[in-house]
């Protein structure tokens, strides 16, 4: 049986429908990403499967129960990072593993939680005393000591350097091997890469397409993207688009053309920069990346 079980979810608030017949699955032991822009519903999603918000109608089982109705024992077995969490200033990170851990039936140990979040060394610092990213991992720990058969993380590396981005990757690619289920939302396009298998995109409310980084990809698999500044005498260059097989766009100085005929494309533009003597900078040809694909996806810009 599935982990995660949704079947035509609908949740409104008043005369707003925030979640509009979402259906996945999610298998155990998978670390699936959900990603949608601000508003698509997906943190509505999200929250109603951790049994923190009842649904308007459809189905959802969460480790064969029911989260609205699993109370504590189903509670038991899922751990939780929100994207921030408000833990008493004065306990030390140990204090707080203890407390918190106090709640579960089973528990990691603590030691293991601290090597794993890289808070070995801060053992006995207490949390007022430490960075924003430091605060981050204790987060982490916390959605940890339960030692849960399913992990729900909400941008978890949000305000973490490269390295402790990178550790943190390491840490979930651990639990994974471990057997734990993992459900992921970040804005960071080259941490699902890095750890998503499958990925869930979300648009108002409805799911627009799912499948592995991979596959997501090979939709627009024979587009290359062409890109670099906008040259000097742009009006020329403008009147150049008509002549090429590619779709081209504007925007923040940058020139940005998607074709299926980069040779030829990549010809006639070169060739134009050398007769009006333009230097094409920073001149880039690329296969679409995750992020292309999502953007296509969800029609535009992340903030709209």
């Amino acid at each position: 049986m599935p982990t995660v079980v949704v079947e035509n979810l609908v949740k409104d608030y008043g005369t707003l429908r925030a979640v509009d017949g979402l259906s996945f699955t999610v298998e155990q032991g998978e670390v699936v990403a959900l990603l949608g822009p601000n508003g698509a519903g997906k943190s509505t999603a999200v929250e109603i499967l951790e049994g923190h918000r009842t649904r308007t109608s459809g189905q959802v089982t969460v480790m064969g129960a029911d989260p609205a109705t699993g109370g504590a024992a189903f509670r038991d077995r899922i751990g939780i990072v929100l994207q921030e969490c408000g833990i008493e200033r004065e306990l030390t990170i140990t204090e707080a593993l203890n407390h918190y851990g106090a709640c579960y039936t089973r528990t990691r140990p603590l030691d293991e939680v601290l090597e794993l979040t890289g808070l070995t060394d801060l053992a006995d610092r207490r949390t007022h005393q430490l960075s924003g990213g430091q605060k981050r991992r204790i987060d982490l720990a916390l959605g940890l000591i339960g030692d849960p058969e399913l992990l729900f993380l909400d941008e978890p590396t949000t305000g973490f350097d490269p390295s402790a981005r990178r550790q943190a990757w390491d840490m979930v690619r651990g639990l994974r091997t471990l057997g734990t289920t993992i459900l992921l939302t970040s804005h960071y396009m080259d941490e699902v890469e890095a750890l998503a298998d499958r990925v869930l995109v979300i648009n108002q409310g409805k799911l627009v397409a799912q499948g592995t980084p991979d596959e997501l990809r090979a939709g627009i698999a024979d587009t290359t993207l062409v890109r670099f500044d906008q040259p000097a005498n742009g009006g020329t260059v403008q009147e150049l688009f008509g002549d090429l097989t590619g779709t081209a766009t504007a925007a923040n100085n940058r020139i940005e053309i998607r074709t299926t005929n980069p040779t030829g494309d990549l010809h006639r533009l070169t060739d134009w920069a050398l007769k009006h003597d333009q230097e094409l900078g920073h001149l880039e040809v690329t296969r679409p990346t995750l992020e292309d694909v999502y953007l296509d996806l969800i029609g535009g810009d992340e903030n709209e």
